[in-house]
């Protein structure tokens, strides 16, 4: 019993091993940079429940959301 104790106690030591994530570098598919997606963002987009990786570097995702609000007030449609 004490063996199967140890080895109770070393399950949840490797499971937070296996799923440590270590910063990636990716490449933005709009300014071709390379950016880390650091241990933490992907922590937060895991918990968020964000599936994939971004796409674009922080300044591109920022531009690309200021874009898309400054033409939300574009399609305002007065009858």
């Amino acid at each position: 019993m004490n063996g199967e104790k140890c080895q109770e106690e070393l399950i949840p030591i490797i499971f937070k091993e296996v799923y440590r994530m270590a910063d990636k570098k990716i490449v933005c598919k709009d300014c071709n940079s390379e950016f880390i997606f650091t241990e933490g963002e992907q922590a937060f987009y895991r918990e968020k429940g964000f599936e994939n990786d971004p796409q674009r570097c922080p300044e591109c995702r920022r531009a690309r959301k200021q874009q898309r609000n400054a033409n939300r007030g574009n399609n305002v449609r007065w009858s």
